[in-house]
Protein backbone atom coordinates (compact mmCIF):
# COMPACT_ATOMS: atom_id res chain seq x y z
CA UNK A 1 0.00 0.00 0.00
CA UNK A 2 1.80 3.32 -0.97
CA UNK A 3 2.75 5.28 2.06
CA UNK A 4 -0.22 8.49 1.35
CA UNK A 5 -2.58 6.01 2.78
CA UNK A 6 -1.72 4.90 6.13
CA UNK A 7 -4.74 3.53 6.87
CA UNK A 8 -4.67 1.15 4.17
CA UNK A 9 -4.74 -2.61 5.08
CA UNK A 10 -2.30 -4.24 2.93
CA UNK A 11 -5.27 -6.04 0.69
CA UNK A 12 -7.08 -3.34 -1.45
CA UNK A 13 -9.01 -2.06 1.37
CA UNK A 14 -8.01 1.80 2.30
CA UNK A 15 -9.19 2.55 5.30
CA UNK A 16 -9.59 6.26 6.80
CA UNK A 17 -8.09 7.53 10.38
CA UNK A 18 -10.64 7.98 12.08
CA UNK A 19 -11.99 11.29 13.05
CA UNK A 20 -11.62 12.11 17.01
CA UNK A 21 -15.06 13.88 16.72
CA UNK A 22 -18.09 14.44 14.74
CA UNK A 23 -19.25 17.89 14.86
CA UNK A 24 -21.66 18.83 11.66
CA UNK A 25 -23.64 16.17 9.73
CA UNK A 26 -24.30 16.90 6.31
CA UNK A 27 -26.45 16.04 3.74
CA UNK A 28 -24.55 13.82 2.17
CA UNK A 29 -23.58 11.79 5.81
CA UNK A 30 -27.17 10.49 5.57
CA UNK A 31 -27.08 9.41 2.15
CA UNK A 32 -24.06 7.17 3.30
CA UNK A 33 -25.86 6.20 6.25
CA UNK A 34 -28.88 5.05 4.31
CA UNK A 35 -26.58 3.23 1.65
CA UNK A 36 -25.26 1.50 4.73
CA UNK A 37 -28.77 0.55 6.43
CA UNK A 38 -29.79 -0.74 2.82
CA UNK A 39 -26.47 -2.52 3.23
CA UNK A 40 -24.93 -2.08 0.02
CA UNK A 41 -21.44 -3.53 0.26
CA UNK A 42 -19.69 -2.11 -2.40
CA UNK A 43 -19.73 1.51 -4.80
CA UNK A 44 -17.87 1.30 -7.98
CA UNK A 45 -17.15 4.64 -8.77
CA UNK A 46 -14.74 6.89 -10.86
CA UNK A 47 -14.47 10.17 -9.22
CA UNK A 48 -15.70 13.37 -9.65
CA UNK A 49 -16.49 16.84 -7.92
CA UNK A 50 -20.54 16.58 -8.49
CA UNK A 51 -20.38 13.95 -5.94
CA UNK A 52 -17.25 14.85 -3.65
CA UNK A 53 -20.23 15.81 -0.79
CA UNK A 54 -20.91 11.94 -0.87
CA UNK A 55 -17.53 10.89 -1.54
CA UNK A 56 -16.19 12.57 1.55
CA UNK A 57 -19.06 11.08 3.93
CA UNK A 58 -18.19 7.51 2.66
CA UNK A 59 -14.68 7.89 3.39
CA UNK A 60 -15.33 9.79 6.69
CA UNK A 61 -18.77 9.37 8.19
CA UNK A 62 -19.24 5.41 7.36
CA UNK A 63 -15.39 5.02 7.12
CA UNK A 64 -15.31 3.20 3.72
CA UNK A 65 -17.41 0.16 4.92
CA UNK A 66 -20.62 -1.04 3.73
CA UNK A 67 -20.08 0.43 0.79
CA UNK A 68 -16.74 0.19 0.46
CA UNK A 69 -15.64 2.49 -2.54
CA UNK A 70 -13.70 -0.02 -5.45
CA UNK A 71 -11.68 2.96 -7.29
CA UNK A 72 -12.04 2.19 -11.00
CA UNK A 73 -10.71 3.80 -14.25
CA UNK A 74 -13.76 4.22 -16.56
CA UNK A 75 -16.78 4.42 -15.56
CA UNK A 76 -18.30 1.89 -17.95
CA UNK A 77 -16.18 -0.80 -16.00
CA UNK A 78 -17.84 0.33 -12.80
CA UNK A 79 -21.40 -0.37 -14.52
CA UNK A 80 -19.74 -3.78 -15.85
CA UNK A 81 -18.22 -4.76 -12.53
CA UNK A 82 -21.48 -3.76 -10.53
CA UNK A 83 -23.16 -6.09 -13.23
CA UNK A 84 -21.28 -9.16 -13.12
CA UNK A 85 -21.33 -8.81 -9.23
CA UNK A 86 -24.97 -9.50 -9.51
CA UNK A 87 -24.99 -11.98 -11.62
CA UNK A 88 -22.48 -14.24 -9.10
CA UNK A 89 -23.84 -12.68 -6.02
CA UNK A 90 -27.67 -12.78 -6.56
CA UNK A 91 -27.49 -9.37 -5.18
CA UNK A 92 -27.14 -5.78 -5.85
CA UNK A 93 -24.24 -3.26 -5.36
CA UNK A 94 -23.89 0.44 -6.32
CA UNK A 95 -22.29 2.67 -9.14
CA UNK A 96 -21.52 6.59 -8.23
CA UNK A 97 -20.86 8.29 -11.42
CA UNK A 98 -20.32 12.16 -11.99
CA UNK A 99 -22.91 14.13 -13.17
CA UNK A 100 -23.45 13.75 -17.22
CA UNK A 101 -20.21 13.06 -18.32
CA UNK A 102 -20.19 10.32 -16.26
CA UNK A 103 -23.62 9.02 -16.87
CA UNK A 104 -22.46 9.33 -20.64
CA UNK A 105 -19.41 7.10 -20.58
CA UNK A 106 -21.36 4.70 -18.28
CA UNK A 107 -24.57 4.57 -20.69
CA UNK A 108 -24.05 1.58 -22.86
CA UNK A 109 -22.98 -0.55 -19.47
CA UNK A 110 -26.65 0.27 -18.30
CA UNK A 111 -28.05 -0.89 -20.95
CA UNK A 112 -26.51 -4.24 -21.01
CA UNK A 113 -27.35 -4.58 -17.15
CA UNK A 114 -30.77 -3.66 -17.99
CA UNK A 115 -31.13 -6.21 -21.18
CA UNK A 116 -29.25 -8.69 -18.54
CA UNK A 117 -32.56 -7.84 -15.82
CA UNK A 118 -29.61 -7.57 -13.18
CA UNK A 119 -30.41 -5.55 -9.73
CA UNK A 120 -28.32 -2.07 -9.53
CA UNK A 121 -28.22 0.69 -7.85
CA UNK A 122 -26.89 3.64 -9.83
CA UNK A 123 -26.11 7.22 -8.13
CA UNK A 124 -25.98 9.73 -10.01
CA UNK A 125 -24.77 13.05 -9.58
CA UNK A 126 -25.40 16.98 -10.53
CA UNK A 127 -24.02 20.21 -10.44
CA UNK A 128 -26.31 22.62 -8.01
CA UNK A 129 -29.67 23.00 -9.02
CA UNK A 130 -30.56 25.90 -7.85
CA UNK A 131 -28.21 28.24 -10.51
CA UNK A 132 -27.48 31.00 -8.26
CA UNK A 133 -25.01 28.32 -6.26
CA UNK A 134 -23.26 27.55 -9.75
CA UNK A 135 -19.60 27.85 -10.13
CA UNK A 136 -18.76 29.65 -13.54
CA UNK A 137 -18.39 27.71 -15.84
CA UNK A 138 -17.95 23.87 -14.85
CA UNK A 139 -21.27 23.66 -12.90
CA UNK A 140 -23.09 24.53 -15.67
CA UNK A 141 -21.49 21.98 -18.05
CA UNK A 142 -22.05 19.56 -15.37
CA UNK A 143 -25.38 20.23 -14.98
CA UNK A 144 -28.25 19.03 -16.91
CA UNK A 145 -31.82 19.85 -16.54
CA UNK A 146 -33.31 16.02 -16.86
CA UNK A 147 -30.40 14.27 -16.51
CA UNK A 148 -32.14 11.28 -15.60
CA UNK A 149 -33.71 11.38 -19.34
CA UNK A 150 -30.05 9.81 -20.68
CA UNK A 151 -30.52 6.40 -18.93
CA UNK A 152 -34.54 6.52 -18.63
CA UNK A 153 -35.49 3.98 -21.54
CA UNK A 154 -33.12 1.33 -20.18
CA UNK A 155 -33.74 2.01 -16.20
CA UNK A 156 -36.49 0.57 -14.05
CA UNK A 157 -37.01 4.07 -12.31
CA UNK A 158 -35.14 7.22 -11.94
CA UNK A 159 -35.25 10.35 -9.38
CA UNK A 160 -33.51 13.63 -8.44
CA UNK A 161 -34.63 14.04 -4.59
CA UNK A 162 -35.04 18.04 -3.76
CA UNK A 163 -34.04 17.56 0.01
CA UNK A 164 -32.50 14.75 2.90
CA UNK A 165 -35.72 13.28 3.76
CA UNK A 166 -36.41 12.72 -0.33
CA UNK A 167 -33.04 11.33 -0.53
CA UNK A 168 -33.86 8.48 1.79
CA UNK A 169 -36.93 7.58 0.19
CA UNK A 170 -35.52 7.71 -3.38
CA UNK A 171 -32.83 5.19 -2.13
CA UNK A 172 -35.28 3.06 -0.41
CA UNK A 173 -37.66 2.99 -3.38
CA UNK A 174 -34.75 2.42 -6.06
CA UNK A 175 -33.64 -0.72 -4.29
CA UNK A 176 -36.79 -1.79 -3.63
CA UNK A 177 -37.61 -1.52 -7.73
CA UNK A 178 -34.02 -2.75 -8.90
CA UNK A 179 -35.09 -6.18 -6.52
CA UNK A 180 -38.59 -6.70 -7.55
CA UNK A 181 -38.91 -9.03 -10.99
CA UNK A 182 -38.23 -8.26 -13.95
CA UNK A 183 -34.67 -6.27 -11.88
CA UNK A 184 -32.93 -3.90 -13.12
CA UNK A 185 -30.60 -0.83 -12.69
CA UNK A 186 -32.36 2.32 -11.19
CA UNK A 187 -30.96 5.73 -10.99
CA UNK A 188 -30.79 8.19 -8.29
CA UNK A 189 -29.55 11.74 -9.00
CA UNK A 190 -27.67 13.48 -6.50
CA UNK A 191 -27.69 17.48 -6.11
CA UNK A 192 -24.38 18.57 -5.22
CA UNK A 193 -26.16 21.69 -3.14
CA UNK A 194 -27.89 19.16 -0.66
CA UNK A 195 -25.10 16.83 -0.92
CA UNK A 196 -23.32 19.87 0.82
CA UNK A 197 -25.45 21.69 2.94
CA UNK A 198 -25.08 21.37 7.11
CA UNK A 199 -28.12 19.78 8.35
CA UNK A 200 -27.52 19.33 12.05
CA UNK A 201 -28.47 16.22 13.79
CA UNK A 202 -28.59 12.69 11.42
CA UNK A 203 -32.74 12.63 10.79
CA UNK A 204 -34.21 9.38 12.04
CA UNK A 205 -33.54 6.67 9.19
CA UNK A 206 -36.46 5.01 8.21
CA UNK A 207 -36.65 1.12 8.84
CA UNK A 208 -35.10 -0.90 5.83
CA UNK A 209 -37.16 -3.97 6.93
CA UNK A 210 -39.91 -2.30 5.90
CA UNK A 211 -39.11 -1.28 2.41
CA UNK A 212 -37.92 -4.84 0.97
CA UNK A 213 -38.73 -5.98 -2.39
CA UNK A 214 -41.88 -8.20 -2.58
CA UNK A 215 -41.98 -11.84 -2.48
CA UNK A 216 -42.27 -13.64 -5.39
CA UNK A 217 -45.90 -13.29 -7.30
CA UNK A 218 -47.59 -17.07 -7.67
CA UNK A 219 -50.47 -17.71 -10.17
CA UNK A 220 -53.74 -18.59 -8.89
CA UNK A 221 -54.22 -22.64 -8.41
CA UNK A 222 -56.78 -22.68 -11.59
CA UNK A 223 -54.06 -21.66 -13.45
CA UNK A 224 -51.53 -24.01 -12.21
CA UNK A 225 -54.09 -27.02 -12.57
CA UNK A 226 -54.39 -26.06 -16.64
CA UNK A 227 -50.53 -25.75 -16.78
CA UNK A 228 -50.15 -29.35 -15.32
CA UNK A 229 -52.69 -30.63 -17.18
CA UNK A 230 -51.32 -29.72 -20.46
CA UNK A 231 -47.91 -30.58 -19.74
CA UNK A 232 -49.31 -33.66 -18.34
CA UNK A 233 -50.93 -35.15 -21.87
CA UNK A 234 -47.59 -33.76 -23.68
CA UNK A 235 -46.11 -36.38 -25.64
CA UNK A 236 -43.11 -34.69 -26.77
CA UNK A 237 -42.79 -31.26 -24.41
CA UNK A 238 -39.73 -28.72 -24.62
CA UNK A 239 -38.66 -26.88 -21.76
CA UNK A 240 -36.70 -23.73 -23.12
CA UNK A 241 -34.82 -23.01 -19.88
CA UNK A 242 -34.23 -19.18 -19.59
CA UNK A 243 -33.57 -16.81 -16.81
CA UNK A 244 -33.60 -18.37 -13.32
CA UNK A 245 -31.60 -17.92 -9.94
CA UNK A 246 -28.26 -18.81 -8.58
CA UNK A 247 -29.84 -20.70 -5.99
CA UNK A 248 -28.57 -24.61 -5.42
CA UNK A 249 -32.37 -25.69 -4.95
CA UNK A 250 -33.81 -24.07 -7.63
CA UNK A 251 -31.82 -25.54 -9.78
CA UNK A 252 -32.26 -29.09 -8.31
CA UNK A 253 -36.10 -28.56 -8.85
CA UNK A 254 -35.69 -27.80 -12.31
CA UNK A 255 -33.88 -30.71 -13.28
CA UNK A 256 -36.49 -32.92 -11.13
CA UNK A 257 -39.48 -30.86 -13.46
CA UNK A 258 -37.71 -32.19 -16.47
CA UNK A 259 -37.21 -35.77 -15.39
CA UNK A 260 -40.59 -35.91 -14.86
CA UNK A 261 -41.99 -34.35 -17.78
CA UNK A 262 -38.71 -36.19 -19.44
CA UNK A 263 -38.85 -33.24 -21.00
CA UNK A 264 -36.40 -32.19 -24.48
CA UNK A 265 -34.38 -29.01 -22.22
CA UNK A 266 -32.96 -26.26 -24.74
CA UNK A 267 -30.97 -23.26 -22.53
CA UNK A 268 -29.36 -19.75 -23.97
CA UNK A 269 -25.90 -19.28 -23.77
CA UNK A 270 -26.74 -15.18 -23.52
CA UNK A 271 -28.11 -16.53 -20.14
CA UNK A 272 -26.48 -17.89 -17.30
CA UNK A 273 -26.50 -21.80 -16.55
CA UNK A 274 -29.99 -22.75 -15.82
CA UNK A 275 -29.53 -26.78 -16.11
CA UNK A 276 -27.06 -29.34 -16.08
CA UNK A 277 -25.57 -29.20 -20.04
CA UNK A 278 -24.39 -32.77 -19.49
CA UNK A 279 -27.70 -34.09 -18.59
CA UNK A 280 -29.21 -37.10 -20.95
CA UNK A 281 -32.36 -34.61 -21.32
CA UNK A 282 -30.24 -31.74 -22.83
CA UNK A 283 -28.89 -32.54 -26.26
CA UNK A 284 -28.09 -29.40 -27.87
CA UNK A 285 -24.84 -26.85 -27.39
CA UNK A 286 -26.43 -23.52 -25.85
CA UNK A 287 -25.87 -20.95 -28.40
CA UNK A 288 -26.51 -17.90 -29.06
CA UNK A 289 -28.83 -19.41 -31.80
CA UNK A 290 -30.44 -22.73 -31.93
CA UNK A 291 -28.77 -25.16 -33.62
CA UNK A 292 -29.95 -26.98 -36.47
CA UNK A 293 -31.04 -30.09 -34.22
CA UNK A 294 -32.82 -27.96 -31.33
CA UNK A 295 -34.76 -26.43 -34.10
CA UNK A 296 -35.85 -29.43 -35.42
CA UNK A 297 -36.79 -30.94 -31.52
CA UNK A 298 -38.34 -27.39 -30.99
CA UNK A 299 -40.36 -27.85 -34.72
CA UNK A 300 -42.01 -31.42 -33.60
CA UNK A 301 -42.67 -30.50 -30.00
CA UNK A 302 -46.67 -30.95 -28.73
CA UNK A 303 -45.97 -28.59 -25.70
CA UNK A 304 -43.59 -26.33 -25.13
CA UNK A 305 -42.69 -24.90 -22.07
CA UNK A 306 -41.01 -21.59 -21.88
CA UNK A 307 -39.29 -20.66 -18.45
CA UNK A 308 -38.57 -16.37 -18.41
CA UNK A 309 -36.72 -17.58 -22.66
CA UNK A 310 -35.27 -14.65 -23.88
CA UNK A 311 -36.81 -14.15 -26.89
CA UNK A 312 -39.67 -16.75 -27.28
CA UNK A 313 -40.61 -15.35 -31.02
CA UNK A 314 -37.39 -15.78 -31.94
CA UNK A 315 -36.82 -19.22 -30.72
CA UNK A 316 -40.06 -20.11 -33.05
CA UNK A 317 -39.07 -18.43 -35.42
CA UNK A 318 -35.85 -20.50 -35.90
CA UNK A 319 -37.74 -23.36 -35.51
CA UNK A 320 -40.63 -22.81 -37.56
CA UNK A 321 -39.93 -20.05 -40.12
CA UNK A 322 -42.95 -18.59 -41.24
CA UNK A 323 -44.96 -21.70 -40.86
CA UNK A 324 -47.60 -21.68 -38.26
CA UNK A 325 -46.41 -22.79 -34.95
CA UNK A 326 -48.60 -26.01 -33.89
CA UNK A 327 -47.07 -26.98 -30.59
CA UNK A 328 -49.31 -25.76 -27.35
CA UNK A 329 -47.18 -22.44 -25.79
CA UNK A 330 -46.81 -22.11 -21.98
CA UNK A 331 -45.28 -18.28 -21.39
CA UNK A 332 -43.98 -18.35 -18.00
CA UNK A 333 -42.06 -14.84 -17.33
CA UNK A 334 -42.68 -11.34 -16.01
CA UNK A 335 -40.85 -9.55 -18.31
CA UNK A 336 -43.49 -8.08 -19.89
CA UNK A 337 -43.47 -6.12 -17.24
CA UNK A 338 -40.64 -3.78 -17.82
CA UNK A 339 -41.07 -3.75 -21.95
CA UNK A 340 -40.83 -0.02 -22.90
CA UNK A 341 -41.18 1.59 -26.42
CA UNK A 342 -37.47 2.83 -27.02
CA UNK A 343 -35.23 -0.39 -26.65
CA UNK A 344 -36.46 -3.03 -28.62
CA UNK A 345 -34.98 -5.62 -26.25
CA UNK A 346 -37.87 -7.42 -25.80
CA UNK A 347 -37.64 -9.41 -28.74
CA UNK A 348 -40.58 -10.39 -30.74
CA UNK A 349 -44.48 -11.14 -29.53
CA UNK A 350 -44.88 -14.90 -29.55
CA UNK A 351 -47.86 -16.95 -29.30
CA UNK A 352 -48.93 -18.00 -26.56
CA UNK A 353 -51.82 -20.54 -25.16
CA UNK A 354 -50.97 -20.06 -21.21
CA UNK A 355 -49.36 -16.87 -19.98
CA UNK A 356 -48.13 -17.09 -16.40
CA UNK A 357 -46.92 -13.49 -15.44
CA UNK A 358 -44.36 -14.58 -12.47
CA UNK A 359 -40.66 -16.18 -11.44
CA UNK A 360 -39.78 -19.48 -13.44
CA UNK A 361 -38.54 -20.73 -9.91
CA UNK A 362 -41.52 -19.39 -8.30
CA UNK A 363 -43.77 -21.82 -10.05
CA UNK A 364 -41.62 -24.48 -10.63
CA UNK A 365 -42.22 -26.64 -7.29
CA UNK A 366 -45.87 -25.38 -7.57
CA UNK A 367 -46.11 -27.96 -11.13
CA UNK A 368 -43.97 -30.47 -9.46
CA UNK A 369 -46.84 -30.85 -7.09
CA UNK A 370 -49.47 -31.32 -9.37
CA UNK A 371 -47.40 -33.40 -12.03
CA UNK A 372 -47.03 -37.25 -12.42
CA UNK A 373 -43.86 -39.35 -13.29
CA UNK A 374 -43.72 -40.04 -16.88
CA UNK A 375 -42.29 -43.04 -17.99
CA UNK A 376 -39.00 -42.72 -19.07
CA UNK A 377 -38.31 -42.40 -22.84
CA UNK A 378 -35.05 -43.09 -24.75
CA UNK A 379 -33.29 -39.48 -24.55
CA UNK A 380 -32.74 -37.44 -27.60
CA UNK A 381 -29.54 -37.99 -29.55
CA UNK A 382 -27.19 -35.91 -28.21
CA UNK A 383 -25.26 -33.98 -30.89
CA UNK A 384 -21.40 -33.89 -30.83
CA UNK A 385 -18.83 -31.64 -30.90
CA UNK A 386 -17.42 -31.34 -34.77
CA UNK A 387 -13.96 -32.82 -35.37
CA UNK A 388 -11.02 -30.16 -34.71
CA UNK A 389 -7.53 -30.13 -34.84
CA UNK A 390 -5.24 -29.97 -31.72
CA UNK A 391 -2.16 -28.53 -33.52
CA UNK A 392 -4.68 -25.95 -34.42
CA UNK A 393 -4.60 -22.98 -32.23
CA UNK A 394 -8.20 -22.33 -31.64
CA UNK A 395 -10.97 -21.02 -29.12
CA UNK A 396 -11.60 -24.94 -28.77
CA UNK A 397 -7.74 -25.39 -28.09
CA UNK A 398 -8.03 -23.04 -25.33
CA UNK A 399 -11.25 -24.51 -23.86
CA UNK A 400 -9.82 -28.07 -23.63
CA UNK A 401 -6.45 -26.99 -22.27
CA UNK A 402 -8.41 -24.80 -19.81
CA UNK A 403 -10.78 -28.02 -19.11
CA UNK A 404 -7.49 -30.39 -18.38
CA UNK A 405 -5.73 -27.75 -16.28
CA UNK A 406 -8.44 -26.49 -13.94
CA UNK A 407 -9.31 -30.11 -13.05
CA UNK A 408 -11.52 -31.08 -10.50
CA UNK A 409 -11.74 -27.07 -9.26
CA UNK A 410 -14.70 -25.33 -9.35
CA UNK A 411 -14.63 -22.74 -12.18
CA UNK A 412 -16.85 -20.11 -12.49
CA UNK A 413 -16.88 -18.42 -16.52
CA UNK A 414 -18.20 -14.61 -15.74
CA UNK A 415 -17.70 -14.25 -19.76
CA UNK A 416 -17.20 -16.03 -22.74
CA UNK A 417 -16.73 -14.80 -26.99
CA UNK A 418 -19.19 -15.52 -29.50
CA UNK A 419 -16.41 -17.83 -31.11
CA UNK A 420 -16.93 -20.38 -27.96
CA UNK A 421 -19.75 -23.64 -28.22
CA UNK A 422 -21.22 -24.42 -25.38
CA UNK A 423 -20.28 -28.02 -25.00
CA UNK A 424 -17.01 -26.95 -24.87
CA UNK A 425 -16.95 -27.21 -21.09
CA UNK A 426 -20.32 -28.67 -19.47
CA UNK A 427 -22.13 -26.45 -16.69
CA UNK A 428 -23.06 -28.62 -13.30
CA UNK A 429 -23.88 -25.40 -11.21
CA UNK A 430 -25.98 -22.77 -11.80
CA UNK A 431 -22.32 -20.60 -10.96
CA UNK A 432 -20.06 -22.47 -14.07
CA UNK A 433 -21.08 -19.85 -16.62
CA UNK A 434 -23.23 -16.75 -15.90
CA UNK A 435 -24.27 -15.66 -19.08
CA UNK A 436 -23.11 -13.06 -21.96
CA UNK A 437 -23.56 -9.30 -21.99
CA UNK A 438 -27.10 -8.21 -21.75
CA UNK A 439 -27.13 -6.09 -24.31
CA UNK A 440 -23.89 -6.93 -26.60
CA UNK A 441 -21.82 -4.25 -25.72
CA UNK A 442 -18.07 -4.41 -26.74
CA UNK A 443 -16.06 -3.72 -23.93
CA UNK A 444 -17.99 -5.64 -21.19
CA UNK A 445 -15.75 -8.26 -20.50
CA UNK A 446 -13.29 -7.70 -18.04
CA UNK A 447 -15.85 -5.69 -16.19
CA UNK A 448 -17.91 -8.89 -15.69
CA UNK A 449 -14.78 -11.26 -14.66
CA UNK A 450 -14.36 -8.56 -12.52
CA UNK A 451 -17.27 -8.27 -10.58
CA UNK A 452 -17.98 -12.01 -10.57
CA UNK A 453 -14.64 -12.18 -9.38
CA UNK A 454 -15.30 -9.99 -6.35
CA UNK A 455 -18.61 -11.79 -5.36
CA UNK A 456 -16.60 -15.33 -5.26
CA UNK A 457 -13.75 -13.80 -4.05
CA UNK A 458 -12.80 -16.37 -1.14
CA UNK A 459 -14.98 -18.70 -2.03
CA UNK A 460 -13.38 -22.25 -3.32
CA UNK A 461 -14.39 -21.38 -7.11
CA UNK A 462 -11.94 -19.87 -9.66
CA UNK A 463 -13.49 -17.07 -12.05
CA UNK A 464 -11.99 -16.83 -15.15
CA UNK A 465 -13.64 -14.73 -18.74
CA UNK A 466 -12.48 -15.97 -22.09
CA UNK A 467 -12.62 -12.79 -24.01
CA UNK A 468 -11.71 -11.50 -27.41
CA UNK A 469 -9.27 -8.70 -28.16
CA UNK A 470 -11.35 -6.28 -29.40
CA UNK A 471 -13.73 -6.65 -25.89
CA UNK A 472 -10.34 -6.80 -23.83
CA UNK A 473 -9.23 -3.38 -25.49
CA UNK A 474 -12.46 -1.42 -24.88
CA UNK A 475 -12.55 -2.64 -20.81
CA UNK A 476 -9.03 -3.26 -20.03
CA UNK A 477 -9.20 -0.63 -17.39
CA UNK A 478 -11.12 -2.92 -15.40
CA UNK A 479 -8.36 -5.22 -14.72
CA UNK A 480 -6.38 -2.18 -12.74
CA UNK A 481 -9.61 -2.24 -9.98
CA UNK A 482 -9.40 -5.78 -9.52
CA UNK A 483 -5.16 -5.68 -8.75
CA UNK A 484 -5.87 -2.36 -6.89
CA UNK A 485 -8.43 -3.92 -4.88
CA UNK A 486 -7.04 -7.70 -4.34
CA UNK A 487 -9.91 -9.65 -6.74
CA UNK A 488 -8.11 -13.09 -8.03
CA UNK A 489 -9.34 -13.55 -11.33
CA UNK A 490 -7.86 -15.14 -14.84
CA UNK A 491 -8.37 -13.21 -17.76
CA UNK A 492 -8.01 -15.55 -21.09
CA UNK A 493 -7.74 -13.34 -24.48
CA UNK A 494 -8.99 -15.34 -27.52
CA UNK A 495 -7.14 -12.90 -29.89
CA UNK A 496 -7.80 -13.02 -33.42
CA UNK A 497 -6.08 -9.91 -34.09
CA UNK A 498 -9.72 -8.70 -35.82
CA UNK A 499 -13.51 -7.71 -34.97
CA UNK A 500 -13.91 -11.00 -36.56
CA UNK A 501 -17.86 -11.08 -36.23
CA UNK A 502 -18.09 -8.12 -38.46
CA UNK A 503 -15.59 -9.75 -40.93
CA UNK A 504 -18.19 -12.47 -41.22
CA UNK A 505 -20.58 -9.72 -41.88
CA UNK A 506 -18.56 -8.38 -44.64
CA UNK A 507 -18.09 -11.74 -46.40
CA UNK A 508 -21.49 -11.54 -46.13
CA UNK A 509 -22.11 -8.52 -47.76
CA UNK A 510 -19.20 -9.62 -50.47
CA UNK A 511 -20.89 -12.51 -51.33
CA UNK A 512 -24.58 -11.23 -51.33
CA UNK A 513 -23.28 -8.36 -53.54
CA UNK A 514 -20.91 -9.98 -55.94
CA UNK A 515 -17.57 -8.21 -54.86
CA UNK A 516 -14.40 -9.48 -53.60
CA UNK A 517 -14.67 -11.70 -50.04
CA UNK A 518 -10.40 -11.13 -50.27
CA UNK A 519 -11.72 -7.27 -48.73
CA UNK A 520 -13.37 -8.40 -45.70
CA UNK A 521 -10.33 -7.57 -43.39
CA UNK A 522 -10.25 -4.20 -44.39
CA UNK A 523 -11.27 -2.02 -41.21
CA UNK A 524 -11.65 -4.70 -39.46
CA UNK A 525 -7.75 -6.30 -38.31
CA UNK A 526 -6.02 -4.71 -35.33
CA UNK A 527 -2.58 -5.37 -36.13
CA UNK A 528 -0.06 -2.90 -37.55
CA UNK A 529 1.09 -2.30 -34.89
CA UNK A 530 0.55 -5.36 -33.25
CA UNK A 531 -1.04 -4.62 -29.75
CA UNK A 532 0.63 -6.65 -26.40
CA UNK A 533 -1.82 -6.96 -24.30
CA UNK A 534 -0.08 -8.94 -21.62
CA UNK A 535 1.70 -6.05 -21.22
CA UNK A 536 -1.01 -3.61 -20.67
CA UNK A 537 -1.72 -5.87 -18.15
CA UNK A 538 1.77 -6.18 -16.67
CA UNK A 539 1.53 -2.10 -17.05
CA UNK A 540 -1.47 -2.02 -14.36
CA UNK A 541 0.03 -4.80 -11.90
CA UNK A 542 -1.43 -7.54 -13.27
CA UNK A 543 0.68 -11.16 -14.60
CA UNK A 544 0.54 -11.01 -18.34
CA UNK A 545 1.69 -13.89 -20.01
CA UNK A 546 2.19 -14.10 -23.70
CA UNK A 547 1.53 -13.63 -26.58
CA UNK A 548 0.73 -17.65 -26.94
CA UNK A 549 1.22 -18.64 -30.02
CA UNK A 550 1.96 -22.26 -30.04
CA UNK A 551 -0.29 -25.00 -29.08
CA UNK A 552 2.40 -26.65 -26.94
CA UNK A 553 2.94 -23.17 -24.59
CA UNK A 554 -0.66 -23.03 -24.30
CA UNK A 555 -1.40 -25.58 -21.40
CA UNK A 556 1.78 -24.72 -19.69
CA UNK A 557 0.42 -20.59 -19.97
CA UNK A 558 -2.77 -21.53 -18.30
CA UNK A 559 -2.08 -23.64 -15.40
CA UNK A 560 0.53 -20.21 -14.26
CA UNK A 561 -2.31 -18.00 -15.27
CA UNK A 562 -4.55 -20.23 -12.65
CA UNK A 563 -1.53 -20.95 -10.09
CA UNK A 564 -1.78 -17.09 -9.73
CA UNK A 565 -5.73 -16.83 -9.30
CA UNK A 566 -4.96 -19.33 -6.40
CA UNK A 567 -2.03 -17.24 -5.10
CA UNK A 568 -4.28 -14.13 -5.05
CA UNK A 569 -3.41 -12.21 -7.99
CA UNK A 570 -4.71 -11.33 -11.07
CA UNK A 571 -3.35 -12.62 -14.32
CA UNK A 572 -3.79 -12.02 -18.02
CA UNK A 573 -2.95 -14.65 -20.88
CA UNK A 574 -2.79 -13.38 -24.32
CA UNK A 575 -3.70 -16.35 -27.08
CA UNK A 576 -3.21 -15.67 -30.82
CA UNK A 577 -6.17 -17.62 -32.06
CA UNK A 578 -7.05 -19.20 -35.71
CA UNK A 579 -10.28 -16.75 -36.37
CA UNK A 580 -13.50 -19.26 -36.49
CA UNK A 581 -16.83 -20.05 -34.93
CA UNK A 582 -18.16 -24.00 -33.50
CA UNK A 583 -20.90 -22.67 -32.87
CA UNK A 584 -24.77 -21.22 -35.06
CA UNK A 585 -24.27 -17.92 -36.08
CA UNK A 586 -26.25 -15.83 -37.91
CA UNK A 587 -24.95 -12.87 -40.26
CA UNK A 588 -28.19 -12.82 -42.56
CA UNK A 589 -29.23 -9.37 -41.53
CA UNK A 590 -26.17 -6.10 -41.77
CA UNK A 591 -28.06 -4.70 -38.83
CA UNK A 592 -26.28 -7.43 -36.48
CA UNK A 593 -23.55 -6.08 -34.84
CA UNK A 594 -20.21 -7.50 -33.68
Amino acid sequence: MNDRYPGGDGAGHDRPVPMAERRDVWGSDATAAMLRALDIPYLALNPGASFRGLHDSLVNYTGNTTPQMLLCLHEESAVSIAHGYARAAGRMMGVVLHSNVGLMHASMSIFNAWCDRVPMLVLGATGPWDAARRRPWIDWIHTSSDQGALVRDYTKWDNQPASVPATCEALLRAVQIADTAPRGPTYVNLDSVIQETAIGPLPHLPDVARFRAPSPAVPAGALLDEVAQLLSQAVRPVILMGRSTRGTDDWRRRVELAETLQAVVLTDWKMPAAFPTDHPLHPCAPGTFLPPEACQLLRAADVVLALDWYDVAGALKQACGDEPVDAKIINVSPDQLVHRGWSMDYQGLPPTDIYVLCEPDAVVPLLLARIDRRALVPPPTRVRLPPFDPSVLSVRVVAEALNDAIGDQMLSLASLPLSWNGFYRAFRHPLDYLGYTGGGGVGAGPGLTVGAALALRGSDRIVAGVVGDGDFLMGVTAVWTAVRHRIPCLIIVANNRAYYNDVMHQEHMAIERGRPVENKWIGQSIDDPDVDLAAMARAQGADGIGPVTETAALRPAIEQGLAAVRAGRVCVIDVRVMPGYDNPTSVSSPSQKR
